[in-house]
């Protein structure tokens, strides 16, 4: 658990040093501002297709392969990245660096899941954490190295902490008794037809219109506040926190109680967070309105994991994971866009306004879709017959 941990955590510090240099490409390298976005965009929907067509495969006895070969798609991309001063190498980068994300991620779930099914939720909580925590290090990186060694100093050094965690995706027992002996052709989305994954989907796709939303805006939104930009940055770290120190425990906790009822609650909660960014009067009332925005999140967002954990069949996880991981992804990166246009068309209460009606429509249809996966497991071993059924037994 600790190491592929680990592993999720440098996954997303790639993304987090990415995000924060993106103004250096622009005045170091001369990259239109028009493309910086497309830079951002391109690696979302490599790991959209990846997880889509590519984590399948782990469920069919490749587990590890796919886990040593998405890594080493992301050490290459970093590289890349790292010494690219052009748009078509950095746009190559990211793309490549995304496709290597998309497959090693569903991958690590599937083998973490079918692993220790007794703890599921405090493993899923984890690598929710590990992944937030990994996310929120990449700006600290960039901070330390950028203006010492230079653009690709951060990007070098992840992939070289990367390249040091292959011996242990190479030692660590992985099982792979659990084989999908299905069609070849079949990806994942003959598993909608189980309610519980539909079910997942929705609440994956519902957290992440409030992440895309929410990092689309808020540096926007405090600025024409007229607020200092270490409120702007006090408020992403104060949201980030909660999830790194808290996954396990809401993973824990969605698992006793049942994470088709703690995960459409925090997902409701969470939209009426966001109807009360636009309309708070100052960036010091929005603040304190993510302070308790953020605990909430943190105890409520490895539902999303837990569930689909649960409901998938055992040879399945990996393209649910997939399946459900492709769906936050599109919908981060669709929101994201979204998010803006609103933004410039109506203001602030238009853009988190239709944020929040959007949240409670999934959530409500998340919760009534789950049916009998919403009872109370204490206890739920992660197994299922082969062939999902049509009434949503898995």
């Amino acid at each position: 658990m600790l190491q592929f941990g680990l592993l999720t955590a440098l996954l997303a510090s790639g993304y987090g040093v990415m995000f924060t240099v993106l103004d250096d490409f622009r005045d170091e390298y001369g990259i239109a501002a028009s493309w910086l976005g497309t830079i951002v965009g391109i690696g979302f929907l490599a790991s959209f297709v990846a997880q889509v067509f590519l984590a399948p495969f782990a469920d069919r006895g490749h587990a590890r392969r796919l886990v040593l070969l998405g890594m080493a798609m992301n050490v290459a991309g970093l590289v890349i990245m790292a010494f690219g001063e052009v748009l078509i190498v950095l746009l190559a980068g990211r793309l490549i660096s995304g496709i290597g994300i998309g497959m090693t991620v569903p991958a690590v779930r599937r083998i973490v899941v079918v692993a220790d099914p007794d703890n599921v939720g405090n493993n899923m909580g984890t690598l929710l954490a590990a992944d937030v925590a990994g996310f929120a290090t990449g700006p600290v990186i960039s901070a330390l190295l950028v203006p010492e060694f230079g653009i690709p100093a951060p990007f070098l050094t992840i992939a070289g902490l990367t390249i040091l965690c292959f011996p242990i995706a190479l030692r660590v027992r992985i099982d792979e008794s659990a084989i999908d002996t299905g069609r070849r052709s079949q990806l994942a989305f003959d598993l909608l037809r189980i309610r519980g994954i539909v079910a997942g989907v929705m609440m994956g796709a519902a957290l992440y219109l409030m992440i895309g939303t929410f990092d689309a805006l808020w540096a926007i939104v405090l600025d024409d506040l007229d607020a200092t930009e270490f409120v702007a940055n006090v408020g992403i770290t104060i949201f980030a926190l909660p999830l790194v120190f808290l996954g396990p425990f809401g993973g824990r906790l969605a698992q006793r109680v049942g994470p088709f009822r703690l995960g459409p609650l925090g997902l409701a909660l969470g939209a009426v967070f966001m109807f009360l960014y636009g309309v708070m009067p100052t960036a010091y009332a929005m603040l304190a309105v993510g302070v308790v925005h953020a605990l909430f999140d943190g105890v409520t967002a490895s539902s999303t994991g837990v569930a689909v954990a649960m409901t998938a069949p055992r040879e399945r996880q990996a393209a649910a994971q997939g399946l459900v991981g492709a769906a936050e992804t599109l919908s981060g990166g669709a929101t994201a866009v979204l998010a803006g246009v609103l933004y410039d068309v109506g203001g602030r209460t238009l853009a988190y306004t239709t944020c929040s009606v959007i949240m409670i429509a999934l959530a409500v249809g998340a919760y009534l879709l789950a049916g009998e996966h919403r009872a109370r497991r204490p206890k739920t071993p992660v197994a299922a017959p082969t062939e999902p059924a049509v009434t949503g037994h898995a």
